[in-house]
């Protein structure tokens, strides 16, 4: 161990470490204005341990490194993230600040009347580092998944995720999932920011429409032309589909009809499921399709984290010819329809 309280020690290599801040979230008891909402259900959030939870729930090796507070509500990030199968060992707690917490209104998230009050400001994972972050456990993982929130926190993040994807022999894949958010301020500079980090990545997640927002690029293709260092990259679509480039090629995947229930937790879903897949070495159309199906099963739940399809039962509508796949229809209680023929593609 070292002063800082780093581990020397080796870690064993799993197949995902995601590395960012997760909070818990205060989730409305009805709809309305956050001022008239009389209670709220806990659950949690966070870009990065979504992924985690969702790839381990698929049946990957994953670990979550990030720091919350020594509080309750640390205790719970922690117990709930475990939960799911995710290596938190390490995790760390920081005695002098508070776990990250906020309350949302229970409309869509693309609405004007959608109400999000954050408080993470001073958070024990803003003080993340590289180093009080054991950067041996960060590093021992087949990818490594990180996200454009973590460098906006501090510049302590900021330098930290610098370190972790500078081009050095032997690291792992670096996943990055652009991920704006722009009220978490650097508005000077945090575009150049994401562009740099991103350009340094392996595998860059990034939405059409965000890339209009923060770069002004129009379309997938103006897209790939700002980022040709990206060995792959996926530009989300919104509902049309998402399209994936890899070295030379361009592959274009159109999303399922889906009926959504909540608009939220799609994103982290739709990586996961994309990772989950390539860490299974499957053409790149098919880590599109299960990217999308990943994200349905978060689409028709009312939370930010559903548990994704079966493998066999995924694997099957993947598998599906173009005209069966463009006559799927998901909705609530989908991802139990394990019976599905491969004829047959019907609502549940």
């Amino acid at each position: 161990m070292t002063a800082d309280g780093q581990s020397t020690a080796a870690r064993d290599v799993v197949d995902v470490v995601a590395l960012g801040e997760s909070m818990v979230t205060f989730l409305p008891s009805r709809p309305g204005r956050l001022a008239d909402v009389p209670s709220f259900d806990r659950a949690i959030g966070g870009a990065e341990s979504n992924v985690a939870c969702v790839l381990a729930a698929a049946g990957h090796s994953v670990r979550w490194v990030s720091r919350v507070g020594a509080d309750g509500f640390g205790d719970h990030l922690v117990e709930t993230i475990g939960g799911y199968g995710v290596d938190v060992s390490a995790v760390r707690r920081d005695p002098a600040r508070p776990t990250g917490i906020y309350f949302r209104t229970a409309g869509d998230r693309a609405t004007d009347a959608h109400e999000v009050a954050y408080y993470r400001a001073g958070s024990a994972a803003s003080a993340m580092a590289a180093g009080n972050v054991d950067l041996n456990a960060v590093r021992a993982g087949r990818v490594l998944h990180l996200s454009g929130i973590t460098p906006m926190l501090s510049e302590g993040c900021l330098g930290l995720v610098r370190e972790l994807t500078a081009i050095r022999a032997g690291r792992p894949l670096i996943s990055f999932d652009v991920n704006h958010r722009p009220a978490l301020g650097r508005s000077a500079d945090g575009p150049s920011v994401l562009l740099e980090l991103a350009r340094g990545a392996d595998l860059v997640f990034v939405g059409e429409d965000e890339a209009a927002e923060v770069w002004g690029l129009v379309g997938a293709d103006a897209v790939r032309d700002a980022f040709p260092d990206p060995e792959t990259l996926v530009v989300k679509q919104g509902g049309r589909g998402a399209t994936v480039f890899h070295r030379g090629d361009a592959t274009f995947v159109p999303a399922p009809h889906v009926d959504v229930v909540a608009a939220v937790g799609a994103g982290d879903a739709f990586a996961a499921g994309f990772l989950s897949a390539t860490l299974r070495g499957l053409p790149e159309r098919d880590r599109l399709r299960h990217g999308h199906l990943t994200a349905a099963a978060a689409l028709t739940v009312p939370g930010d984290l559903a548990a994704p399809p079966v493998r066999d039962h995924a694997d099957r509508l993947v598998a599906l010819d173009e005209r069966a796949w463009g006559r799927l229809r998901l909705g609530p209680g989908w991802t139990d329809a394990a019976d599905w023929a491969d004829e047959e593609v019907r609502t549940p």
